[in-house]
């Protein structure tokens, strides 16, 4: 029923507010692989018309697709057609009842009556003939079409009289009887699409049907045609000119169309009767064998006579042929420069080097990746090819170093001066500094250059692969096997030949057969015999040289065409676009045996200069025909003995007529070549053979004549009376008439000459009359159009599902000119409405006239001349030229301006401005415009020399070339679509019911992708077409399949992901290459190689360039490294599948590893297997590192703090222990630097983290515990470079640069002592009294000391905090006196406690009492130079800072023949053995301050095996007596070095310092909500929001001091700090940002202030700790309700 929809539960999107609906099964048929198959109709809709809305209202049939599905497809797409058994509800089910409401009886008695009235029809027709109707026949006619629309007695309406009856009444001149036969016809067709086309096919299939038919009944049965097809194949062909067909040419068209949808019927029908009992197998396939031959020779006749109705075959000619796609026709080509200007053009000046490919001769960016992570080297030279954050396209540098992390290239540019990462896709390769050459790029050198380098060096075939990507095409066949070529004939090409043969008649046709029978040893061949015979290449080139002397023109030019021909006709033949020489060989033998009186004819015709002798001339030999023409109809006795032998060569080789005909389209100076014509064409039309010429393919030429302006009155007149005769001859060229617009152009010569045309208003009546057959004419046009592309359409599909050959003649033929388009173009008169100009308008008519003499001159002020032109809807224009003369001088334009705008009032944009040369005769104003502008005005803003008034030549305009391609792509891409996407849903449904079916996806889609490309090779004709077929097919079968196949199930687990699960976990046992395990892995690495092997190079849209660099630069967001130029929704899926598998992965790691000793190591053992998987799996795509990046921060950031602390704990100290290890070099050095490296990579994924956080806690503090104890070395440098980004407040970069201030202080306080010695040395001089005086004091006043009890040479060193309050006041100066190596080297370590970890861990050393005075007097005196470093007057505003002195630090020592490397605090205890003979640890403890624990740290590795020292237990002194060991007692190294310094202490996350960590985190949390909450939905900024945050922690009231101070080491609070917790509250969706300012933050949900319990860290406790309640008691207020996050059991990522 129409506007009712029985089927929607399933919709599939065609495009853009374009959908398909299953509607109703049709029919049903065995298939080929003998299951039952279903021919469903599919309605498609646009947006809004699919009822929803109440008020809309469907055509059922206006817009819709067939599509055979198998039953799997049906129960995936199409539920309600299935019974409740779930079956499919076939179509005789549904039509079972209407067929049983008659009784056999009644029907027996029906057709009796129907017999009887067909006779009755018949005897009264005879009886009428040439009279009026009687009422009786018409009423009998009525009552036999009442019965015609009863279906059950359809069977007996196909008797043959029937069809007698209706060829009597459609041949009556009557228009009733033809109206009576009209309705019969439509009663019958009314039924189904198989009787419509059997009727109509039965009528057109009759013998002498067009001697039976007149003019109007042929239109009526043309009528009827054109109204049964109307919806079966409804297609638009809008702005596109199709060609004037005529009616006999028409009439054609028809049959063969008929024919081939009966054909096709019969084959549908013959299918369908496949399970019937009464036929054998045997009989069915040799039936249906038959059909299908006779269904592709009807097929390619009706291809053949469509090319050459719609004139291909001639445009195909002029523009030759396009070159076939190469590569994969789903991996689009790159788009690096723009189209049709090469690189060198585009960057003049550019250098490049010869010895390396660019980015532009790959298939796809990952393989150019590939390329150029292989051949570059450090030192090579290198071009950014992209713009990429703060490096622009262009910009040239020196490639440094690479390594795993993202991005990873490490480049020094010259734009910024420093190094930069990048990807290695967006590098063009230079090489070095001799490798490069500057290249000229000039535009008239450049091809000169690239064929030079075509010869040098062979360009890559797209084949190309690396190593890593053998599974990137899997369905394309290698080229070897694309070279191979078979000793037989394909079906498909001997079909194609066997059409031909069959073309033959006669004698010709014998002589072929009996060609193959001799070599087929004598086999009969029958019609079944000839379609299954297996031909071999030689025989087949035998018959292609015999053909071409059988055949006529048409069927020639098809064998020239067609592919068979192409591949194995001879190679003298083979490639040539035409055909002269064979028509001309082929016409010599049937030459007339009046050669004699020709020749005798052309010596006086050679002497005379007529314009038709000229003509033929320069047409050539073959224009001796118009000469012979002119001759016949010149003599004054019978002509037609003449005349016919010319007309039947015309009718073979039609060219030297239409060249005839279309010199009417010459200059109105060429009058006497006119007449000429004209007198030729007059007497043509008398002949009946002459009506079978092309008349209507040069029609257009005598409408060119009529319509110009310049057309003599004689010639005008001539031209009438020839167009009236062949109007009168045949009505069909009234219509063509009608078309072309003659009866407008009539109407203008008839003003124009006032009347005074003989038979002109006659001709503009006929013309007139034949509109509504010209409106008849264009429909059928379309509809045959529109159901040749349906048919075609529909075998492309067949031959998707049986996968069988395509046996149609002239397949690929068709599919050219399809894509290839119309061979019309948009002249001036079809581009424009009307043109206006703005003086002189009696004149504007010389802009168009097309004659170079006359112009527009303008009248009016110097720059006020215009001409605007009113386009045509949608018309682009191609090219806009003037046409001017030099001869005009000051007349003649110098500069014109050309505006467009939507209307004449709104011309505002400029479009070009164009300065004319003197010497310019035609001037291009605009070309290959992308815009539609309405209204275009020209305006003349100056004239040569000073001129005032113009003077205009002419006006060129040319629009778009309309093709046919379009329309074609839009329905290849409508049925491509849905055929694959149903499949695509059957496919998935299957998954789902068995995971398993995944690993039969690899082969099924290699399968559908390889029969796709092999298609495109044999039957598309060129890229274009082939891209948007490959890029259709993967975004309606991939997609689909992918986004199903990445779909959780109800347990969070998608097929795909428990796919990648089940690879992991057997990829231990993949090894064996003979195991079940290594067979699973291979079938899933196909797959996955598969679905990401396509990556468009399309241009990525423009980002703005944002002022802070990302990615490895200096953020740690893993975004940066979106998939821009990666199919978004395929690519998308996949790695969200990907990343789910890691988290799962790394997550189940923590989970159970995370207690572990060896933890670290084995979770960078366990990362390096997920990036070699993800390497095997994906290849090396960005993207999936990206994916697994954040697949194991996801798996972090599940952790709880304390948890999420203990691991960056582990981290960090993994890292410290192999930092040390590298330093005892060898093979265990190499080793520890092998591991660091390992987990260094693993460490990248903390960076963006909260755990970052943690991790820069504990990773400073051991990395100052290195620094201070053995010092500095470059591997923490090295370290913080890869890892920088894991540090939030970049805290460790401050450590090393507060070393190298240091150093820089030593180096100044150095100098500073030169020059306090310098100044005591010049007062030693003027006072030599004084020196004497005072040389004992002086002398006493040296920094030398020695032991009393051992000698000893002491180095110490001592590291100084500094602090903003002053603590220590100035030492006297009095001994402030230096004498350089005097005393020993100190060096003073100045750290800063903002980035050194030392308030918490060191206590002040107090020099004056713990020091010697040879070290005391150093250290005062760096404390005066750092004081008088701070007063200098740049320094003012700076705040003013003091030292603190510290134990922290390290000291060499001398003890003997050894070098004791030992800590302050051990030197300081050292030192009193120079003294004393024995120490007690209480003494030491009450003179230093020092906690028991940190000396008794230090007094460990003194008193241990390689230790000087021994510590005695006695009552008197219970905490030890320590005493310098007897070296006697036990031996001990006795010379080099002896490192005594303590061993690193490490943390523990459980200890209270991190619970201070959390503790900072969760009020950070309550701070932040409180304040977004107190600002409503407006929200803040993120920046304002971190500043009020911060000015909160610092000055309360929120929180109290008492609480913050607390927290001990865990209250300092940074902007990194207070970010961290602003997205961990925004992923908890406590905090939102807002859509269209993502910078702006609110509050979104209230949640819980803060966990009751916070989960323990010590495996051995037995619950969890005790509850923190202080958050709700001290900083709720009473105003504003505010909330903290819920619990600590997950994080934000930090962006």
């Amino acid at each position: 029923m129409v506007g009712e929809l029985r089927y929607r539960e399933f919709r599939v999107p065609l495009g853009p507010g374009l959908h398909a609906y299953p509607d109703e099964l049709i029919r049903q048929r065995v298939g080929h692989d003998g299951h039952p198959e279903y021919q469903i109709r599919w309605l498609i809709l646009r947006r809004g018309d699919d009822g929803e809305g109440g008020s809309n209202h469907v055509d059922c049939k206006a817009e819709h697709i067939l599509l055979w599905m198998s039953n799997d497809e049906i129960y995936a797409n199409c539920h309600k057609m299935l019974g409740e058994d779930g079956q499919v509800i076939g179509p005789s089910q549904e039509t079972a009842g209407e067929a049983g409401a008659l009784d056999k009886s009644v029907l027996g008695e029906m057709e009796t009556d129907v017999k009887s009235l067909i006779q009755r029809a018949l005897r009264q027709l005879e009886e009428c003939v040439g009279t009026i109707p009687p009422a009786p026949l018409l009423h009998t006619v009525h009552v036999l079409s009442a019965y015609a629309s009863i279906e059950p007695l359809t069977g007996v309406f196909k008797d043959p009289k029937v069809l007698d009856l209706l060829m009597h009444m459609l041949s009556s001149p009557d228009y009733q009887i033809r109206w009576s036969a009209g309705r019969m016809i439509q009663a019958l067709a009314s039924h189904d699409a198989g009787t419509r086309t059997q009727i109509l096919f039965s009528l057109s299939q009759q013998e002498a049907i067009e001697k039976h038919l007149d003019f109007d009944s042929r239109c009526a049965l043309l009528a009827l045609f054109a109204q049964a097809t109307l919806s079966e194949h409804p297609m638009s062909f809008e702005g596109i000119q199709l060609p004037q067909v005529p009616g006999r040419l028409l009439f054609s068209l028809v049959k063969r169309y008929l024919h081939v949808t009966f054909l096709l019927d019969q084959l549908n029908d013959t299918a369908a009767e496949a399970g019937a009992p009464n036929s054998t197998p045997e009989e069915l396939s040799g039936e249906r064998g038959r059909l299908e031959l006779e269904f592709s020779m009807a097929m390619g006749t009706l291809i053949s006579e469509l090319v050459q109705a719609m004139r291909w075959d001639q445009a195909w000619s002029r523009q030759g042929p396009s070159g076939q796609p190469s590569g994969s026709i789903f991996q689009p080509q790159p788009v690096d420069e723009g189209p049709g200007l090469p690189p060198a053009q585009a960057l003049p000046s550019r250098r490049r080097s010869r010895r390396f490919r660019p980015r532009s001769e790959f298939a796809s960016g990952n393989t150019y990746a590939l390329y150029v992570r292989d051949a570059l080297q450090p030192g090579m030279r290198v071009r950014m090819l992209d713009d990429y954050e703060e490096i622009s396209a262009g910009d040239e540098g020196e490639f440094r170093q690479s390594n795993n992390g993202v991005p990873p290239v490490q480049v020094l540019w010259e734009s910024t001066g420093r190094t930069y990462w990048v990807h290695w896709h967006m590098l063009e390769i230079l090489g070095f500094e001799e490798d490069i050459e500057n290249m000229v790029e000039a535009a008239d050198e450049y091809q000169g250059a690239a064929v030079s380098a075509a010869v040098g060096t062979a360009l890559p075939s797209w084949h190309w692969k690396p190593m890593t990507e053998l599974y990137a095409v899997p369905y394309v066949l290698p080229e070897d096997e694309d070279a191979e070529e078979s000793e037989h004939l394909t079906q498909a090409e001997w079909w194609e030949l066997l059409f031909f043969i069959k073309k033959l008649d006669g004698p010709d046709h014998q002589e072929v057969l009996q060609i193959l029978q001799e070599n087929l040893d004598g086999e009969v061949l029958d019609d079944e015999v000839l379609a299954e015979l297996g031909v071999p290449t030689e025989l087949a080139q035998d018959l292609l040289l015999a053909l071409p002397q059988r055949l006529d023109d048409s069927a020639l030019r098809d064998l020239l065409n067609c592919r068979v021909y192409r591949k194995y006709g001879p190679e003298a033949l083979a490639g040539q676009p035409a055909h002269p020489s064979l028509l001309e060989a082929q016409a010599q033998p049937q030459e007339s045996a009046d050669a004699a009186r020709v020749e005798a004819k052309e010596a006086p015709t050679q002497g005379s200069s007529s314009p038709l002798q000229r003509l033929a001339e320069g047409f050539g030999p073959a224009g001796k025909i118009f000469l012979d023409l002119e001759g016949a109809f010149r003599s004054e006795g019978p002509r037609q003995g003449e005349a016919k032998p010319l007309l039947l060569q015309l009718q073979r080789q039609p060219q030297p007529f239409l060249v005839l005909m279309r010199s009417l389209d010459t200059p109105a100076a060429n009058k006497p070549l006119h007449l000429a014509i004209l007198r030729i064409l007059m007497q043509l039309v008398d002949f009946p053979e002459a009506l079978l010429l092309p008349w209507h393919e040069a029609m257009d030429a005598c409408m060119a004549c009529l319509r110009s302006p310049n057309t003599d009155r004689e010639v005008l007149q001539e031209l009438i009376l020839f167009l009236h005769r062949l109007a009168s001859v045949s009505r069909d060229y009234a219509v063509v008439l009608n078309q072309l617009g003659a009866r407008d152009a009539i109407s203008k010569a008839l003003e124009k000459h006032l009347g005074k045309l003989e038979l002109a208003q006659e001709l503009r009546d006929m013309v007139f009359k034949c509109e509504k057959h010209a409106h008849l004419y264009r429909k059928l046009t379309t509809n045959i159009l529109g159901g040749c592309i349906q048919m075609v359409l529909g075998q492309i599909e067949d031959h998707r599902r049986t996968h069988r050959p395509i046996n149609i003649p002239f397949f690929d033929v068709f599919l050219r000119y399809l894509c290839q388009g119309s061979s019309m173009e948009v002249k001036e008169d079809k581009c424009w409405e009307k043109v206006e100009v703005s003086s002189n308008p009696h004149r504007a008519s010389k802009l168009t006239d097309r004659n170079p003499k006359t112009y527009w001159e303008s009248n009016g002020s110097a720059g006020s001349h215009r001409i605007t032109l009113h386009m045509q809807q949608g018309t682009l224009i191609r090219q806009l030229a003037l046409l001017v003369a030099s001869e005009d001088l000051s007349y003649m334009p110098a500069r014109v301006v050309v505006f467009g705008g939507d209307s004449a009032t709104s011309l505002n944009t400029e479009l070009n401005s164009v300065n004319v040369m003197p010497s310019a005769s035609r001037v291009v104003l605009l070309e290959n415009l992308s815009c539609v502008w309405p209204v275009i005005q020209i305006r003349i803003k100056r004239c040569q020399q000073g001129g005032i008034d113009t003077r205009i030549r002419g006006l060129e305009v040319l629009g778009p070339k309309p093709t046919f391609w379009p329309v074609f792509r839009e329905q290849l891409s409508r049925h491509t679509r849905l055929f694959y996407m149903v499949r695509a849903q059957a496919w998935s449904q299957d998954i789902a019911e068995d995971r398993r079916g995944l690993l039969h996806l690899s082969s099924r889609l290699n399968g559908a992708l390889r029969h796709e490309q092999n298609f495109a090779s044999h039957f598309l004709p060129d890229e274009e077409a082939a891209q948007a077929l490959g890029k259709t097919c993967w975004e309606a079968l991939v997609s689909p399949l992918v986004q199903n196949i990445t779909c959780p199930d109800e347990e969070g687990v998608s097929p795909l992901g428990w796919l990648l699960d089940q690879y992991l976990e057997c990829r231990e046992a993949a090894h064996n290459p003979q195991s079940r395990a290594a067979a699973f892995s291979s079938r899933v690495r196909r797959l996955t190689h598969l679905l990401v092997h396509v990556e468009p190079c399309e241009a990525p849209p423009a980002v703005v360039a944002s002022p802070r660099p990302k990615g490895r630069n200096r953020s740690h967001d893993w975004s940066s490294l979106a998939t821009r130029g990666l199919p978004s929704s395929i690519m998308r899926n996949l790695t969200r599948c990907w990343r789910a598998v890691v988290e799962q992965q790394v997550h189940s790691f923590l989970t159970s590893r995370w207690r572990d000793d060896d933890f670290v190591p084995r979770y960078c053992e366990h990362f390096s297997n997920l990036q070699k998987a993800s390497s095997e799996l994906f290849g090396p795509r960005a993207a999936f590192l990206l994916a697994l990046q954040n697949g194991c921060a996801g798996a972090l950031l599940k952790l709880p703090f304390l948890r999420a602390a203990h691991v960056s704990e582990q981290f960090a100290r993994h890292i410290d222990q192999r930092i040390q290890g590298s330093r005892i070099g060898g093979a265990r050095g190499m080793e520890m630097l092998a591991q660091l490296q390992r987990c260094l990579e693993t460490v990248l994924v903390f960076s963006g983290l909260e755990i970052a956080t943690t991790f820069e806690h504990y990773y400073q503090h051991y990395m100052a515990d290195r620094l201070l104890g053995v010092g500095s070395s470059w591997l923490e440098g090295a370290v913080l470079e890869q890892i920088g980004p894991c540090f939030p407040n970049r805290l460790p970069q401050e450590m090393l640069r507060s070393l190298s201030t240091s150093e820089e202080l030593q180096r100044q306080f150095h100098v500073y002592q030169l020059q306090r010695l310098d100044q005591e040395l010049l007062k030693l001089e003027d006072t030599e009294k004084k020196i004497q005086v005072s040389r004992d004091a002086s002398a006493s006043g040296r920094g030398r000391e020695r032991g009393t009890g051992e000698e000893a040479e002491l180095e110490a060193g001592a590291v100084a905090a500094a602090a903003g309050v002053a603590g220590e006041e100035e030492e006297d100066e009095s001994e402030d006196l230096y004498y350089e190596g005097a005393m020993p080297e100190v060096s003073v370590l100045v750290l800063s406690p903002r980035c050194w970890p030392t308030a918490s861990i060191c206590h002040t050393l107090n020099p004056r009492t713990c020091l010697p005075a040879y070290l005391r007097g150093t250290l005062n005196r760096y404390s005066n130079f750092y004081n008088k470093r701070q007063s200098y007057p740049a320094l003012e505003r700076a705040p003013q800072r003091r030292l603190q002195w510290t134990w922290l630090g390290r000291a060499e020592l001398q003890f003997g023949d050894q070098t004791l490397h030992v800590s302050t605090v051990q030197m300081w205890l050292l030192l009193h053995f120079n003294e004393l003979k024995a120490v007690s640890v209480e003494s030491l403890l009450a003179h230093s301050g020092l906690p028991p624990d940190m000396l008794n740290q230090a007094i460990g590795p003194l008193t241990s095996s390689r230790g000087p020292l021994d510590l005695d237990e006695t009552k008197d002194t219970p905490a030890g007596l320590l005493k310098i060991r007897d070296g006697s007692e036990e031996p001990r190294p006795r010379r080099g070095n002896v490192w005594l310094i303590p061993a690193q202490t490490y943390l523990k996350a459980e200890d209270e310092e991190g619970r201070n960590l959390e503790k900072r985190r969760n009020l950070l949390n309550c701070l932040i909500v409180r304040i977004l909450k107190a600002h409503g939905d407006e929200g803040l900024h993120i920046d304002q929001l971190v500043c009020l945050v911060l000015e909160a922690w610092q000055k309360g009231p929120c929180p109290p001091r008492g609480l913050v101070s607390s927290l001990g080491r865990g209250s300092t609070c940074g902007s990194a700090d207070v970010l961290s917790c602003i997205l961990h509250l925004l992923g908890k969706g406590t905090v939102r940002r807002q859509d269209d300012r993502p910078q702006m933050l609110s509050y979104a949900v209230p949640m819980t202030v803060m966990e009751p319990h916070t989960e323990s860290l010590n495996p051995g406790s037995l619950g969890p700790n005790p509850p923190l309640t202080f958050h709700t008691l001290q900083i709720r207020s009473r105003g504003v309700p505010y909330a903290s996050c819920t619990s600590t059991q997950s994080f934000s990522t930090f962006r």
